[in-house]
This record gives C-alpha cells, sequence and structure tokens, in this order.
C-alpha cells in the first residue's frame, strides 16, 4: 500500500470514530523520521483507544502493520508508527502541552478534506 493511500486509510478510520481537530503535516522536504504525521484529538482516554484500535484494524485489513504503537494503556498519546506515517492521538490538553504542530510549523499541511476526496 502505498503512503497516501494508507494516510487516507488512517484519516477515514479516525473521521469514523469521530476524531476531533485533524492536521496532516508533510514532512518529506524536513525530516527522515517519516514522510506524514497524523494528529487527532479524541474526547477520551477510551475515545482515543477506539480511534487507535480503528486505525490498526483498517490497515491490517489492508496487510499493512504498524511498526510499533506507544501510550495506548494511558490513552492521553498514543502514537501508532507506521514507517512513513505516524499517527499522534491525543487529549486535548495534551496536544496542547506538546504543541506537534508548533514545533513542525515549518512542515506544510494537507487539508484533510481535500485527501478524502
Amino acid at each position: 500500500m502505498d503512503t497516501i493511500e494508507k494516510l487516507k486509510t488512517a484519516l477515514q478510520a479516525a473521521s469514523d470514530k469521530k476524531a476531533e481537530e485533524p492536521v496532516i503535516l508533510d514532512l518529506r522536504e524536513l525530516s527522515a523520521l517519516a514522510d506524514f504525521f497524523l494528529i487527532v484529538s479524541s474526547s477520551s482516554d477510551i475515545h482515543g483507544r477506539t480511534i487507535a484500535d480503528e486505525i490498526t484494524k483498517r490497515l491490517k485489513e489492508k496487510e499493512t502493520l504498524s511498526i510499533s504503537v506507544e501510550g495506548y494503556d494511558l490513552g492521553n498519546w498514543i502514537l501508532i508508527d507506521y514507517g512513513d506515517i505516524i499517527i499522534h492521538i491525543f487529549r486535548p490538553e495534551t496536544r496542547e502541552l506538546y504543541g506537534l504542530e508548533n514545533l513542525w510549523i515549518d512542515a506544510p499541511r494537507i487539508e484533510p478534506v481535500e485527501l478524502l476526496k
């Protein structure tokens, strides 16, 4: 599965589970860490785990497995690493505290609605 299809699948899964404030950062010209960050917010720890479960389920259905998952048990910041895409599922207060969007301010943003067309 190519990177954009993977990103679309993850975004759609997160959206279907009512993830809030999705942001996609394009890191291809800025970092070897990953090509994209998908950052979303959840309304609770359980909601965050539900979003993470749906993303991993849909990508697994397409024979794509994560390299690692961090923070699942706590739920306030779940990180799912697919190598080329890193998904961050935050509780709003944790998202604000770490400010990834500000840390990667130079990264171009891709509008989620454009990707799901």
